[in-house]
């Protein structure tokens, strides 16, 4: 009889071990589900630090673009990017050794027909487009985003 009680004494410690690493994981699982940002509402933007030091042609475009009336406010639209990017620059012929940068950009809803289309370096539009598809990528369709810029 001695035995079996010692064989059940030896099995709670494995049973509590199985039971906070079941609590472990269903915790880690929740927050994993959660969504990391709430979807923007027409009081809640987020704002993006842009950084001209790295990117200073596009920052450049941008602040013109903004001061020349286009909005400072990118309303996240992924879905429709491709089709402002051609309405955007229908009619702006390429330039060799350049990039057509485009305010609004292309993946937000304010872009398209109208955008301020700017010549630059390549290097610094296709820099400044993925570091911002980078920053912007766990924020859902419908954030609206504020480029903000430092002095």
């Amino acid at each position: 009889m001695k035995k079996r009680r010692s064989r059940k004494k030896d099995k709670i410690p494995f049973f509590i071990i199985v039971i906070i690493a079941v609590a472990f994981f269903l915790n880690y699982y929740m927050e994993k589900e959660q969504p990391k940002t709430q979807p923007a509402t027409s009081s809640n933007v987020v704002a993006l630090f842009f950084p001209t030091d790295q990117y200073p042609e596009t920052g450049r475009h941008i602040k013109e673009a903004i001061a020349a009336g286009e909005s400072a406010i990118c309303t996240i639209d992924r879905d429709e990017a491709e089709e402002r990017r051609k309405e955007s620059l229908k009619g702006i012929p390429t330039k060799k050794g350049y990039d057509r940068d485009e305010w609004p950009m292309a993946m937000c809803a304010e872009g398209g027909s109208g955008a301020d289309i700017k010549y630059i370096d390549p290097s610094d539009n296709r820099g400044a487009g993925s570091w911002v598809s980078n920053q912007l990528e766990d924020y859902p369709d419908g954030t609206r985003v504020e480029f903000v810029f430092r002095e």
